[in-house]
């Protein structure tokens, strides 16, 4: 049986070993502190695995139907469910469904255990007997008039949008030290068919006036550990500081708000603007290193247009997501790691090939290759370049004994250490659309950012 896109997201989370947590209380169940773009109103537990986000019933659908297009679901966070808003929804009472939810999840039973072991009621007083957690999230949860109601805010980082449905979906900068995330939002036109003329005239001008007119994105966000404060010129030649930029905050980032990446990077200055994500020595991320993250997204992204090509659909203001370690000492530490771990598994494959060798000459005489499967976990290029597969070893008996299904493989797993993600996210104005061909505007921007990361990457 092939490794499941869940899988690989359970190799990933399995990086940190689980621990019994307290199930939050109101205050526990918290804004998710790292968001660079879109609204406001997300949310994740205490732990951070899983997050929360209010969302349109288009997006619920969207991820739903994902099942269907298993290329394309690899690419997205893992879809833990849905949950439903009303005006009496608290954050607490949100945290006491998500073991059910968990529960219903199409997902392996081993993930399930993972995140249910960090969300079980059992060890902690219920939530909801506190007086602190009876505060409705009146904002999040609407009457239905207000979801019926056209949301005329503007695009970006806004208020919370006006729902009564949210996602759970497991969080792709969870396990890292410090997260470098960067939301580059994908395509030419950013409106879908619904949008109204006001709107599609403004986010025109947007298209207009920014990197996506001829790249196909543009940043709308990031956070950097430790970056640097770009500086911009005044109409009287004067060398400023951004005020878009701020920080470092608390914990040693620096914050570039969605003005920065639609007002102040433009064709120009979009390569060095992009260098300030990955390139970072006061953070320890040396030439090499921002090498190197550049290669392993560069790669990825090629992944995405390949998928892409291959799927009919059309995704307006959608985002793609990366992450990586942005600690240079940590993200150091976490390669060597890997490389430690691939050196292990590769002693185990050749352990299992003697033993399927010794198994089949007891048996019928098949080929090898016909009766065992090996995909590596972590692949070693070189010395500098590793290549993130999933692992899988399945022994193909014609009695079906020995096969090894999702949750088997779960308790052998190897954890690997935090080094990136790259995710597509936001799907509010998605849909596949049989019959029109793959979205050459999103597609644009995927190749321009996987031509620019790879000439990073030389």
């Amino acid at each position: 049986m092939s490794t499941t896109p869940e899988m690989r997201e359970l190799k990933r989370v399995k990086t940190v070993p689980p621990k019994p947590k307290h199930v939050p209380k109101h205050q526990d169940l918290v804004n998710y502190k790292h968001a660079v773009a879109g609204h406001d109103g997300t949310m994740c537990d205490a732990g951070g695995e899983l997050f929360v986000k209010p969302c349109t019933h288009a997006e619920v659908e969207f991820y739903e139907s994902a099942k269907f297009h298993p290329d394309f679901a690899e690419l997205m966070p893992v879809f833990c469910g849905s949950l439903t808003l009303l005006n009496t929804t608290t954050a607490a009472s949100i945290h006491q469904q998500l073991p059910s939810l968990i529960d219903q999840a199409e997902i392996p039973k081993g993930l399930k255990d993972e995140l249910k072991s960090h969300l079980d009621p059992s060890i902690a007083p219920a939530a909801a007997e506190e007086a602190t957690t009876k505060e409705p999230l009146t904002a999040d949860a609407p009457s239905t008039e207000e979801v019926g109601a056209d949301n005329k805010k503007g695009e970006g980082r806004t208020g919370p949008i006006k729902t009564d449905r949210a996602i759970a979906l497991l969080n792709a900068s969870y396990g890292f030290k410090k997260p470098n995330i960067m939301d580059t939002k994908m395509g030419q036109q950013l409106w879908s068919k619904h949008a109204s003329q006001e709107k599609r005239e403004r986010f025109d001008k947007i298209t207009e006036s920014t990197t996506h007119k001829n790249f196909g994105f543009r940043i709308a966000g990031m956070q950097v550990y430790k970056g640097s404060h770009p500086t911009y010129i005044t109409p009287d030649g004067k060398e400023e500081l951004s005020t878009n930029v701020t920080g470092p905050n608390e914990e040693g980032f620096m914050t570039y708000n969605k003005f920065w990446g639609r007002d102040e990077v433009n064709d120009s200055n979009l390569v060095e603007s992009l260098k300030q994500f990955v390139f970072n020595e006061a953070a320890g991320l040396d030439e090499d290193l921002g090498k190197f993250v550049a290669g392993l997204f560069a790669s990825d992204l090629r992944r995405v247009e390949e998928v892409l090509q291959n799927e009919e659909s059309r995704m307006y203001s959608s985002s793609l997501l990366f992450v990586f370690e942005g600690d240079g000492p940590a993200l150091r530490a976490a390669i060597e790691e890997a490389k430690a771990k691939e050196a292990k598994e590769e002693e185990m494959e050749r352990a299992m090939i003697e033993l399927a060798t010794s198994v089949n000459k007891r048996s019928a005489p098949r080929a090898i290759s016909a009766n065992l499967r090996v995909d590596s976990g972590i692949g070693m290029m070189d010395e500098e370049e590793l290549k993130f597969v999933t692992e899988s070893v399945t022994f193909d008996q014609e009695s079906g004994e020995g096969i090894e299904d999702d949750d088997e493989d779960f308790d052998e797993m190897s954890s690997f250490p935090h080094i990136y993600a790259l995710k597509m996210i936001d799907f509010a104005h998605a849909e596949w659309t049989p019959g029109l061909g793959p979205d050459e505007a999103v597609l644009l921007g995927v190749r321009s950012l996987a031509e620019i990361f790879e000439k990073l990457s030389d």
